[in-house]
């Protein structure tokens, strides 16, 4: 009787939990680990302390200050401002700020930034080291520098305007041409329309100095400011430094009002239609914008989240499924609740049709859309999706003390920005269990119904010249039309649960031989199958485990002229399900659960990779070892790809960025090469369903041929009977492969040439190239990394701040192993068509300085400084490990071994540099291409 009441009590006590009323106007619980406090001259500073990354912190400044705040005459000067902050502080003149932090192994444009929107500029410097004497002090100082010490001058200020204007001219392209003339339908002839952060070049070309310092100093003050800490740090010594060093700062008196840009409500639909010479393909934009409040965040505001977040994933699943049908009207259709500005959200359909079918996809996707409002969502769909969400807030809370510093800054951002709550994820959980226990599928029906009204609708049209695009009038006459239509009925889930290995015999194997290798750590298991497997406990990442298979041979064993389908045959796999299952099904079968798998063929190798949680390990290896013995390739994902394929090489057809690529690989390759061919008609034509069944099967019919690899939060004891039951069980044979060298020579030597192309804003681009055999070893591979980073850095300083010719050179290099020994590296920059040939003759006399042996200690002291900082940063993460296990056990190496990172960086001098590069350069093969406007 005790053992029956004491049941009946946790079943009492388990409904009352249950069926608490939400209490909907209370507040959200507030994660108590971010310090938050305010300045006496009303800067906000947020300290969150994690050792996600060991010894590093990151530091950002949130400026309340956007383009939006711009006046006619000022437009560009918020971003302007921006690029200012690394020109020249109060304590870090010129490039101060960039030349300090670079000596900390610190890289520009990665671990310090800045960008402009709207209405916010955010600057950050990411993974500085904490355990250097005074550095913590310096990063604080540039932060108060960047709030209020911009020295402005003259000179920088005119040099800067021609970086901006090449900005400009970079990001100028058809799909800019059209969302700048979405942008007054978007948002409804606000301001917004004609405040693109990047302003007018006639503006940048002329605004007078003191128009930039105005706008400084009207704008960058302390009430509109935020600083963000995150990282390795002590947080009462961080606050304590913060009110010493901002406090100071005075408050503006007097200031301009903030203003919030309101987007007003709009009774009849908005409707743009944009075309432009360079866009072949359409997409089709149809939002209903939503009220968004700027009020402190209750639980109403987290069902609301909740409940527009799931009506979207159930409808985007909807239309994924049309869309997998050859059919189909549509490429692709989903559906999304986001933020439209600061004072907006929008809820709507993004598609992107098939050519000359924007009408039929504008109405299959609208259907869809109504067959919801009108009929709801079943509830097995509903049960799939809280299954999604559950899973997503566990995964979260198991890794809550390995969240990346960015994901805690951007939860401070909005905070600051939009006042959104920083919630702490365990007690936000609670809350939402207790919402989906009390949530209905007539609650999501009717919050649906909610979203879709009959006002602030938007419907901007991406068209194609020539192409029957959809007009006001159609579009409206098609939206009354379904609204109207008797005959739609309820969405019909025919899929009936089952286990994803259901109807599959498995026969387990054995592991017949286990060996530690005290060295890494790591255990190797030989399977009775004569599959290998290399594993590594790690839990540096809580709840993480990543797998990787990988076998020689991939398109080296593959001939010539099935080239084409071997390139589709992972997109086919993925597109076609697995085992009994289409991929509509497969995603139904997997809900709530982390067991994500990637199939890989590459020049030399095939590969399946995969990433799971501790928890689902073994449905990760269900798939592994499906995708082994019951790969599915479905003849209606065949037709799908097809057509994707078709309307991809139409969007080519106009893109000057494909132009460009193809002409490369012609005047590299000839125009017949089997090994490089264009894509084109006759390359869709010779890709073949049976050619892609045939190559996967012959590429991963053989497990014994691989290699395994696993590591992460999962034991050896749990891991075995794993490995015994599901990939000792996979067929094998004995044959082994190797890769072929398949690699194809330039028809010349040398490649010089101008290729002039029709474009509507004029603009060179430049590619230039070289390579050359040369001997593989570790210390090479960083040698020649550096000589990339020392090169790039001077580009920067000549091309961009003494010319002013280009927004930023880039340079890429690489020292393959196979199936040759080669180093190559690559210059690519956009510029001024009338500064091509110049800027051209400085990236050669750049490299000429260095193989002739000009290099600056300082320079390549940055350099080193990173890789060294790189070393001790990837070891934070699980894929260091699985690294670890496959150069180790492929390439022959011990990343662990400092001889092999470390002392090998500590080690390389200017003397190593000018001897590879001037090696290197020696009878080299090269390539310079400029691709420049016809007159």
């Amino acid at each position: 009787m005790k053992n029956l009441l004491t049941v009946f009590s946790l079943f009492l006590a388990a409904y009352t939990v249950n069926a608490q009323e939400l209490k909907l106007n209370d507040p959200l619980p507030v994660n108590q680990k971010i310090k938050k406090g305010v300045l006496k001259n009303g800067m906000t500073y947020y300290i969150y302390k994690t050792d996600v990354i060991k010894n590093v912190a990151s530091y950002y400044i949130i400026q309340n200050v956007g383009s939006i705040l711009e006046n006619d005459d000022q437009q560009g000067l918020a971003h302007f401002l921006e690029h200012m902050a690394f020109n020249g502080t109060k304590n870090f003149p010129g490039k101060g700020v960039l030349n300090t932090l670079q000596k900390h192994g610190a890289v520009f444009a990665k671990d310090i930034n800045a960008y402009t929107a709207f209405d916010e500029t955010v600057y950050n410097m990411d993974n500085i080291p904490t355990n250097v004497p005074g550095l913590i002090d310096t990063s604080l100082l540039i932060l108060h520098d960047w709030a209020d010490g911009l020295l402005l001058t003259e000179a920088e200020i005119d040099a800067e305007r021609g970086v901006i204007k090449e900005e400009w001219r970079t990001r100028q392209n058809g799909y800019m041409r059209l969302f700048k003339k979405s942008l007054p339908t978007m948002f409804n002839n606000t301001k917004y329309a004609d405040r693109m952060p990047i302003g007018l070049m006639s503006v940048i070309d002329n605004f007078k100095y003191k128009a930039l310092r105005d706008f400084y100093h009207d704008w960058y003050r302390t009430d509109l400011q935020a600083i963000a800490v995150v990282g390795d740090i002590d947080v009462a010594e961080i606050e304590q430094k913060i009110e010493k060093l901002f406090s100071p700062i005075p408050a503006i008196k007097n200031p301009i009002e903030r203003f919030v840009v309101a987007i007003p409500d709009n009774a009849a639909m908005l409707y743009n239609l944009g075309t432009d010479k360079e866009i072949a393909t359409s997409t089709l934009s149809f939002t209903i914008n939503q009220p968004k409040s700027l009020k402190d965040e209750t639980v109403a505001d987290l069902k609301e989240s909740l409940f527009s977040g799931m009506v979207s994933r159930m409808l985007s699943s909807r239309l994924r499924e049309i869309s997998q049908k050859p059919d189909a009207p549509f490429v692709s259709a989903s559906c999304s609740y986001s933020s439209l500005a600061r004072a907006k959200n929008t809820f709507g359909l993004l598609i992107s049709p098939k050519p000359n079918r924007q009408q039929q996809a504008f109405k299959t996707a609208l259907e869809e859309l109504n067959r919801a409002v009108k009929f709801g969502f079943t509830q097995s769909e509903i049960d799939r999706t809280i299954a999604v969400y559950n899973n997503l807030y566990q995964t979260k809370i198991s890794k809550i003390h390995q969240t990346p510093h960015a994901e805690i800054v951007n939860t401070i951002q909005k905070n600051y920005l939009e006042n959104e709550a920083m919630t702490d994820m365990a007690k936000e959980y609670d809350l939402v269990k207790q919402i989906f226990n009390q949530m209905t599928a007539q609650d999501l029906h009717d919050f649906i119904k909610k979203l879709y009204t009959a006002e602030n609708r938007v419907l901007d049209v991406t068209g194609v010249e020539g192409e029957n695009n959809l007009s006001q009038d159609e579009a409206l006459k098609t939206i009354k039309e379904v609204e109207n239509d008797t005959a739609l009925v309820a969405y019909a889930d025919e899929f009936v649960g089952k286990t994803l290995t259901s109807g599959v015999e498995i026969k387990a194997g054995k592991i017949v031989s286990e060996k530690s290798n005290k060295e890494l750590g790591a255990t190797t298991f030989v399977l009775s199958n004569g599959v290998v497997v290399n594993y590594k406990f790690s839990d540096i990442e809580k709840n993480n485990v990543l797998f990787e298979a990988a076998s020689f041979g991939g398109n080296s064993l593959i001939k010539d002229a099935d080239l084409p389908s071997a390139a589709m045959v992972s997109t086919l796999v993925r597109m076609s399900g697995l085992g009994d299952y289409n991929a509509t099904d497969l995603s139904k079968v997997l809900a709530g659960k982390n067991a994500n798998t990637r199939i890989g063929i590459t020049d030399l190798e095939e590969s399946i990779s995969g990433m799971t949680t501790t928890k689902d390990i073994e449905t990760m290896l269900q798939v592994v070892h499906l995708q082994f013995v019951k790969p599915r390739f479905d003849e209606n994902s065949f037709k799908v790809l097809q057509n994707n394929l078709n309307n991809n090489l139409i969007q080519r057809r106009n893109d000057i960025a494909y132009k460009m690529e193809d002409s490369i690989s012609t005047t590299l390759y000839g125009f017949n090469n089997a090994k490089k061919r264009l894509f084109d008609e006759n390359y869709i034509k010779d890709i073949s369903f049976e050619k892609i069944k045939s190559i996967y099967q012959d590429r991963f019919n053989n497990a014994a041929d691989f290699v395994f690899f696993i590591t992460g939060d999962v034991s050896k004891e749990a891991l075995k009977p794993l490995l015994e039951k599901y990939i000792a069980s996979l067929p094998t044979n004995k044959k082994k492969e190797k890769w072929h060298d398949n690699s194809v020579s330039w028809l010349n030597k040398t490649n010089k040439k101008d290729v002039f192309l029709a474009m509507e804003d004029p603009k060179a681009t430049v590619r230039i190239a070289f390579k050359n055999n040369f001997k593989y070893s570790l210390k090479n591979t960083y040698i020649l990394k550096a000589f990339q980073d020392i090169l790039e850095l001077r580009l920067m300083e000549t091309l961009r701040e003494q010319e002013g010719g280009t927004y930023g050179a880039s340079v890429f290099s690489s020292l393959t192993k196979r199936p040759k020994q080669l180093a190559s590296f690559y210059v690519y920059f956009d510029c001024n068509p009338d500064k091509a040939d110049k800027l051209v003759s400085i990236v050669h006399q750049e490299i000429d300085k260095i193989k002739n042996g000009t290099i600056q200690k300082e320079d390549l002291n940055k350099a080193l400084s990173s890789y060294l900082k790189e070393v001790k940063e990837e070891k934070a993460y699980t894929s260091y490990q699985l690294n670890l296990l496959y150069d180790y056990f492929i390439e022959g190496y011990n990343k662990n071994d400092t001889k092999n990172n470390v002392d090998l960086i500590n080690a390389i001098t200017p003397q190593d540099i000018q001897k590879f590069v001037s090696a290197m350069m020696n009878d080299v093969q090269s390539f310079e291409i400029i691709f420049k406007p016809q007159k």
